[in-house]
């Protein structure tokens, strides 16, 4: 797989990316589970990994910390992400969102101690944060690249409106936006955040690229019609619908944030770099999933 620019002024990323964040789903993750899933990206190219401090309450970070610790691997080797902005009550029973100096600044340090390592290549926005002072948030960020903590910042899940006001306070570039994009949600296309995001020479990653596997195994009438129709195209290209669906994702200029847990769609993921889809394949297959 070969590795891009995520900005013109971001560092080179792998086509597919790999992110941690349905391991909080699963139970209790392990250090040889981790282990074994980064291995094999590593083995099919993918050397990009995205985290941020809430995943496990911080203990997917501690976990792939003792992975770079046993030096598995050499920490310039891969490019690392995490994210910080989205909290939860000690009962879990709300979700709050706080991009605050002092939760910015304690995030990225806590995650540096977990992931035992000195820089991020990337320090993230989980979300906007509606009560935020957009120059202390600004400040923030720009403290922690000017510190070495991180290289980069980016944001996630953030409207056109929202990129742009934090930007607007900004000397450092936002070298990406984390949207969720698939086949089953295409607003990001309609809405204007695609363009938006390229506008600024930068390239979308797209969470949920199979909008949890629904493109695969969901039952509704929409969701069969835009399986038949990925079978269909995909036999042009001996590709699956998996990997019919991330490469559509691709042609668009975005990178895919693979989340899955299985081997098989991992590779079924990663694979789909090679898969060139024709401009009269691409709109076809968008043409059903707005019907």
């Amino acid at each position: 797989m070969k590795k891009v620019s995520l900005s013109d002024s971001g560092p080179k990323v792998s086509e597919a990316i790999y992110g941690f964040w349905r391991w909080t789903d699963e139970g209790i993750a392990t250090t040889s589970q981790i282990e074994k899933t980064v291995n094999l990206c590593l083995e099919l190219g993918i050397n990009t990994f995205d985290h941020a401090d809430i995943y496990g309450d911080g203990s997917i970070e501690e976990h792939f910390g003792k992975i770079i610790h046993n030096k598995s691997f050499k920490r310039e080797d891969i490019v690392l992400f995490s994210k910080c902005g989205v909290r939860q009550t000690p009962n879990k029973y709300l979700t709050y969102f706080d991009t605050s100096r002092d939760h910015i600044v304690n995030s990225i340090n806590s995650s540096l101690k977990r992931l035992r390592t000195d820089y991020l290549d990337i320090f993230l926005l989980h979300q906007s944060d509606f009560l935020s002072d957009p120059e202390e948030t600004a400040m923030a960020l720009a403290e922690v690249v000017k510190s070495g903590k991180a290289r980069h910042i980016g944001v996630a899940n953030f409207t056109v409106f929202q990129h742009q006001l934090l930007a607007s306070y900004l000397r450092i570039p936002i070298v990406t936006n984390h949207i969720e994009l698939n086949l089953m949600n295409t607003s990001a296309i309609e809405d204007g955040r695609i363009d938006f995001i390229k506008q600024s020479f930068s390239k979308p990653l797209a969470w949920a690229p199979l909008a949890g596997g629904k493109i695969l195994n969901g039952t509704d009438e929409k969701v069969v019609r835009l399986r038949t129709k990925l079978e269909e195209v995909g036999r042009k290209y001996n590709a699956n619908i998996e990997q019919t669906a991330v490469a559509w994702l691709m042609k668009l200029g975005t990178l895919p944030i693979i989340g899955s847990l299985s081997e098989s769609r991992i590779r079924n993921a990663a694979s789909a770099s090679d898969i060139k889809l024709s401009r009269e394949d691409w709109y076809e297959i968008y043409h059903v999933s707005g019907k």
